[in-house]
């Protein structure tokens, strides 16, 4: 009786595992939907596209890019938690909606950690810490030394309470150990405007972002936020080097799937997009846009979301910080 047990339940365990492996050998069989939680246009969006297209020509299947943008990335990603974990909805992630919005919205209709099935982390990208040309600094050093001289009496802008832009900034303020005033924008493109205008001191921008402004002269790069310096800014120096050792910021974005995607998918689309990566052209095209890409299995690309959790966590609550 009991071999007879055990021979029919390595037997349904072999029709598990052979049925998985064809599952994952068949794979995929239709249209993929990736969500972009952000509108046409923009870092998210662009990284998308360019991932799809990757994909596309990698999996020998049309993956399709899903605009679902509002309340900063949450309403997308919430949509990709609800749909079928079935391997053809995937989304892309980023620091905002993984690791910010938890600690800035009690009422977040999705668990980062326990809703997902993280698949990989795509690049990191640092800031650019940029002031008006008619401030008087033209060193991290000098940024700082100004602020304490005028307590209160400087200002920086970003795209909102909580976005990444203010995070950088308010890292730097505490660190910096100066009182600057916090201006919310609802856009980027508005805080830009603005630094340029001359009603901003300075700003954290995406490089990509950024990039054109200095080259012609409208604002000025002080620094960026990465450990080294970017191949593609020589000479711009980092903020730790310019007057403030030890600051760090980078942004990030990847791709995850529903929680409960089958691990054989996962791994499937994890080794893809890892070739990908691994070219010289995927290399080029991130550089270009201020960023470098990252080679991460799936569990990884997991522990290093818990750990950007739990990173930011402390920091929005130690500084207070709460969405409007």
């Amino acid at each position: 009786m009991m071999r007879n047990l055990a021979t029919i339940a390595l037997a349904a365990l072999l029709a598990i595992t052979s049925a998985s492996a064809c599952f994952a050998q068949a794979y995929p069989s239709r249209i993929i939907r990736l969500i972009a939680p952000s509108a046409p246009g923009g870092p998210v969006d662009a990284r998308a596209r360019w991932i799809a297209e990757k994909l596309r020509i990698a999996l020998g299947q049309a993956v399709i890019v899903d605009n679902k943008p509002g309340a900063a990335g949450i309403i997308g990603t919430q949509a990709a938690m609800q749909s079928p974990a079935d391997g053809y909805t995937l989304v892309l992630v980023h620091q905002g909606t993984m690791a910010l919005s938890p600690h800035l919205y009690p009422e977040l209709p999705y668990d980062p950690i326990k809703d997902f099935a993280p698949v990989s982390r795509l690049v990191v990208s640092p800031m650019l810490l940029a002031v008006h040309p008619d401030v008087p600094v033209h060193s991290v050093a000098d940024l700082i030394r100004l602020a304490k001289e005028k307590p209160g009496q400087l200002n920086y802008g970003s795209p909102g309470v909580g976005a990444p832009p203010h995070v950088a900034g308010e890292l730097f303020r505490r660190m910096a150990q100066i009182d600057v005033l916090h201006i919310p924008y609802k856009t980027g493109p508005a805080a830009q405007i603005d630094l340029i205008g001359g009603r901003l001191t300075y700003t954290f921008e995406a490089v990509a972002t950024q990039l054109p402004q200095p080259r012609v002269g409208r604002i000025r790069a002080l620094a960026v936020t990465s450990a080294k310096r970017l191949a593609a800014l020589p000479e711009i120096p980092t903020v730790a080097e310019s007057g403030l050792p030890g600051y760090e910021y980078w942004a990030w974005m990847g791709i995850s799937a529903p929680a409960g995607t089958p691990k054989e998918i996962v791994a499937r689309l994890s080794a893809e997009i890892t070739k990908i990566l691994r070219t010289q052209e995927a290399r080029d095209w991130f550089a270009e846009q201020g960023g470098e890409p990252v080679l991460e299995a799936p569990e990884e690309f997991a522990a290093f979301i818990k750990t950007e959790y739990s990173r930011w966590g402390k920091l929005i609550r130690e500084a207070g910080i709460k969405a409007e």
